[in-house]
Order: C-alpha cells, then sequence, then structure tokens
C-alpha cells in the first residue's frame, strides 16, 4: 500500500489547469494507481485562499465533490492548513471524510517515524511573517474574521494578501527559506529522522548532516509541474509529472 504526499496547488478560478491536474492525480495516482493507496496527505495552501467554509463557489463545489471520491474508495485523506488556508475548517473536512491535522504531525511509514508540516514555522528567519501568523491563527481572531459579512472578509482578504506580496519583495531569499537549525531542533523534539514538508517551492531531497542521520523532503508548488511523494514501505520519492495548460 502507498502513501502520497501533495502540497501548494493554491487552486484558484484563475488556474483550471491547476483543478483539472489535480482532478486527474485523483483519478491516477489515488484511485486507480497500480499499487493501491492507503492515504493521500494535503500539507497546506491546496487553495490560494481560503476565507471561510461558509463560502461556496463553482470551484468548490467541484473540488469537494472529487475529493470525496477519494474517501469514498475507502481511502484515508488528510489536510494540513498552510498559511494561505489557515481557516479551512471541520465543517470543509466533513463535507469530503477527510481529518483535519495539526502541523508537526507525527506517522509511521514501514515503522519508522516521520513528522509532517506545511513548512512555514520552520522560516525561522521572517520574524515579521511569523509575529503574523501568531496573530491570524488566534482563535479570536478567526472568530471575529469569521463572524464578519462574506464581502468584507474579500476586502480584508485581498489587503492582506497585497501587503504579504509587497513584503515578500523586500525580503531576500535567506530570510524566507528553511532555518536548517529549525530542522535539527523539529527533528529532535520530535525524535524523527525523517521530515516532509512544502512551502518554500523548492522541491528537493536533503540528506541530513547530524549523527542521527535521516532526510528532509520538500513538496514543490504546482505550476508548469505537479509535484508529490509516493511512500512505499522503506521506500520515499519524490517525483513530478507536466500539468498541460488548458
Amino acid at each position: 500500500m502507498r502513501t502520497v504526499f501533495i502540497s501548494d496547488l493554491h487552486l484558484t478560478e484563475k488556474r483550471p489547469d491547476l483543478t483539472q491536474a489535480l482532478f486527474s492525480f485523483i483519478d491516477r495516482e489515488c484511485i486507480n494507481s497500480d499499487t493501491p493507496t492507503s492515504a493521500l496527505y494535503i500539507l497546506g495552501d491546496f487553495f490560494e485562499a481560503w476565507i471561510g467554509d461558509d463560502i461556496s463557489s463553482p470551484l468548490t463545489e467541484k473540488v469537494k465533490a472529487h475529493l470525496k471520491t477519494i474517501t469514498d474508495a475507502k481511502i484515508d485523506l488528510y489536510i494540513m492548513h498552510g498559511n494561505r488556508d489557515f481557516l479551512i475548517g471541520q465543517s470543509f473536512c466533513n463535507d469530503i471524510g477527510a481529518q483535519l491535522i495539526k502541523d508537526g504531525t507525527i506517522i509511521h511509514l514501514d515503522e519508522k517515524p516521520v513528522v509532517l508540516m506545511h513548512g512555514d514555522t520552520l522560516c525561522t528567519q521572517d520574524v515579521q511573517y511569523l509575529a503574523f501568523r501568531d496573530v491570524v491563527r488566534n482563535p479570536s481572531w478567526q472568530h471575529d474574521f469569521l463572524s464578519k459579512p462574506i464581502s468584507e472578509r474579500l476586502n480584508i482578504a485581498q489587503e492582506l494578501r497585497r501587503k504579504s506580496q509587497e513584503s515578500a519583495a523586500d525580503k531576500s531569499e535567506y530570510i524566507m527559506d528553511i532555518d536548517q537549525r529549525a530542522v535539527e531542533e523539529t527533528l529532535s523534539a520530535s525524535r524523527c529522522s525523517i521530515l516532509i514538508h512544502g512551502h518554500t517551492h523548492r522541491p528537493a531531497v536533503h540528506p541530513l548532516t547530524n549523527p542521527e542521520g535521516g532526510c528532509r523532503y520538500v513538496l514543490g508548488d504546482w505550476d508548469k509541474y505537479g509535484w508529490m511523494i509516493v511512500a512505499n514501505d522503506a521506500n520515499i520519492k519524490l517525483s513530478k509529472f507536466q500539468i498541460t495548460p488548458l
């Protein structure tokens, strides 16, 4: 049985090619894969933006319908918040039969403990973003935001996105990348030697140099290519596939 991981699809009405790529991926890699798939993990930024489970659109309804085919096929589906879709809630997960998991969740692959993260908290040099993250992850802030009319939420989300883009333009790649010390501390605290995450849009496999060994697997964002990690027993492989423009 295979376990599959994806992240950073950034689904939006502006990129129908990504939505179609997701639907093809579900059919090919989950429902009809040559080796049966036991679970799919989505490690954040599944949507480009999410301002509440009460928002409905043709995109969200089509995506939900396709995700439900996964759980209807008795494949476990797990979703983790990213920095773009941290307001995905229990209602959305209930509709598709998925389980919402926390950043830093530990699973076992072939009896080896593996820690799963979105990856944004590993960018410890980006102090400004982490401070913002603390604010918007606060339950009081989220309750207040979700209680606002949809039109007001849309305006707030657009303004936050504009400020985020301006801020990112002024930051160096070093500040926005993973801090190796944070990786080592995370693995030590979780007692794992394998870390799987996304967020940075820099797909790679990084063998660790610490005495315990291990490896950090980084999922890429979906754009010209889609990225996935497939774990089959002890074998963990990062791979990509072409996304066809529409």
